[in-house]
This record gives structure tokens, C-alpha cells and sequence, in this order.
């Protein structure tokens, strides 16, 4: 079990790039982080979530 955004999900061994596929989220408009550290862009594809970890997804929006 994780947490994303607050919200419980059992997802642990999951890709984070599988994921935000899933979710719809465009990966370059968002910032991610698991366990309080950000996650480079680079490193989406490799990364896995594990059971207890906490992610918090941040979409851009822009504005005028």
C-alpha cells in the first residue's frame, strides 16, 4: 500500500512512468515526489514504489 496525494492505493511494486501513463498525467507538466525527496524525470521509468511509501503528484498550471 502506498499513499498518492493523500489517497491510499495498492500499487507497491509498481513504475512510477506505468503509473502516470494510467493516470493521464503528462509527464512533463508534473513534479514528483516519494518520501519527501523530488524524483528526477530521468529516473521515472526505474522507479517502483514500495509498500509505506508516501508520493505526492504536482501538475503546472499555467496562467496569466
Amino acid at each position: 500500500m502506498v499513499k498518492i496525494n493523500g489517497v491510499d492505493a495498492d500499487l507497491a511494486g509498481v513504475k512510477l512512468s506505468d503509473y502516470l501513463k494510467t493516470a493521464g498525467y503528462e509527464s512533463k507538466f508534473i513534479a514528483v515526489e516519494i518520501n519527501l525527496e523530488i524524483v528526477p524525470k530521468s529516473a521515472y521509468s526505474e522507479t517502483e514504489f514500495k509498500d509505506g511509501d508516501t508520493i505526492e503528484i504536482v501538475n503546472f498550471v499555467g496562467g496569466g
